[in-house]
């Protein structure tokens, strides 16, 4: 394997007294998570035996998606013993006569800083640390009271605001951390064609962080891609859809929306929908109303899953009487924007001409760029809702990072 000159700092940079920690950061595809994972098992099995190490990432699922599914079968290339412990959530390695577990941790929210309380250890590995908690990075950090113990961080870039570019990247010095920024062009193994594949994938704030590395704030519309013009399509025959789901926005005084999915291939469709808003119309409905509204954009199709607000447990409820299958959507909103970007700018998700008010949503679906947080305007954002619980959901609420979704 050929490594660039940068992959090979970090491959190295722990032979030096220097420096406690590396923070990696920068482009998407650019080759810094698998040379920190490699680096971080090498420095660990030269160092140490005996000793516990944590990495983290997102989630579980998507640790072993993003570092540990090309790395393992890459250790076991270089003549070190690696078995994985599934069950307990352990990679257990033996090289050169040290043998050390490698505990894996899913920083997903502020609970799971518990999950690593209490644990020992000798270094820490976090991928996408801007995507954890504080609380539990900080957590992580806390737990390595080994001497020697070293610190490993890599993330794509968030808002100029945020908590680890303001603790860890400006302040990498007086923490001794070597910091690198990394481009695509540091990634010997991206051939140009698929660079310039990954930049079309790609525009506005998401552009800028995930293409060109930058840390900025999020401006304009936040699915600047899609033209409301030219982007929607006449949905296929119905006989060409294998599968049918439904999205919910629930909403009594403010409006509900329902979409219509449809399998056309590896894509869905969104081929009709449902929107009412209680305060045009004067009065608001009860939760059997919307599920007799629910059952006639239904039709005679046999729907798989209806995916809904997760704040909506009577009208949940209420569809589970009448015997469809329910299942409560994953609310993350940063999450959930990067996925469904992702999916929209693929064409996994496809938008029908006929459903106006998501397009009429999408139009004005901007950025709220007053609170120097990644969050969108609350306002217009009801379609927008429950086509970004339909992505989560058909990403298995499980896309730790918009470039994850990209290359599926």
């Amino acid at each position: 394997m050929t490594f660039s000159p940068k992959q090979k700092q970090v491959l190295t940079w722990w032979n030096s007294s220097r420096f406690d920690a590396i923070v990696c950061d920068g482009s998407v595809r650019s080759g810094k998570t698998f040379s920190m994972g490699l680096s971080f098992f090498l420095w660990a099995e030269r160092n140490f035996n005996g000793r516990q190490f944590g990495i983290c990432g997102k989630t579980i699922a998507s640790l072993r998606r993003n570092l540990l599914a090309d790395l393992l079968p890459y250790l076991a290339k270089l003549g070190m013993a690696v078995r994985e412990h599934k069950n307990e959530n352990a990679v257990i390695v033996r090289f050169n006569g040290h043998t050390n577990s490698f505990l894996l941790f899913g920083g997903r929210d502020e609970s799971s800083a518990a999950l690593i309380q209490g644990s020992t250890l000798a270094g820490v590995l976090l991928d996408e640390a801007a995507l954890m908690p504080r609380s539990f990075v900080e957590q992580a950090v806390a737990r390595c009271s080994v001497q020697g113990s070293r610190l490993w961080f890599n993330c794509n870039p968030e808002n100029q605001q945020h908590w680890f570019y303001q603790e860890w990247i400006l302040k990498a010095r007086e923490r001794r951390a070597l910091h690198l920024h990394f481009s695509m062009e540091d990634n010997p193994s991206l051939s140009p064609e698929v660079r310039e594949r990954y930049k079309r994938s790609y525009s506005g704030t998401f552009y800028r962080r995930f293409v060109l590395g930058e840390w900025c704030a999020a401006q304009g519309l936040v699915y600047d891609f899609f033209d409301p013009a030219s982007s929607p399509v006449d949905p296929p025959p119905e006989h060409q859809l294998s599968a049918w789901r439904i999205s919910v926005d629930y909403g009594t005084v403010n409006p509900a929306s329902f979409g219509l999915w449809g399998k056309f291939g590896q894509a869905w469709v969104r081929t009709r929908e449902f929107y009412y808003d209680s305060k045009k119309s004067g009065r608001q409905k009860t939760d059997e109303e919307y599920a007799d509204d629910l059952l006639r954009l239904a039709g005679n199709r046999k729907i798989e899953r209806v995916i809904v607000d997760p704040s909506a447990s009577s009208f949940i409820e209420s569809l589970r009487r009448r015997g469809l299958f329910v299942v409560r959507a994953n609310n993350d909103v940063g999450d959930g924007i990067r996925v469904t970007a992702g999916l929209l700018r693929n064409h996994r998700l496809l938008i029908g001409k006929d459903c106006t008010d998501f397009l009429r949503e999408i139009d004005g679906y901007c950025w709220d760029e007053r609170g120097g947080r990644d969050v969108p305007r609350k306002a217009n954002d009801h379609a927008m809702d429950d086509l970004r619980y339909f992505a989560m959901d058909l990403a298995g609420g499980d896309c730790s990072s918009f470039a994850a979704c990209v290359r599926r």
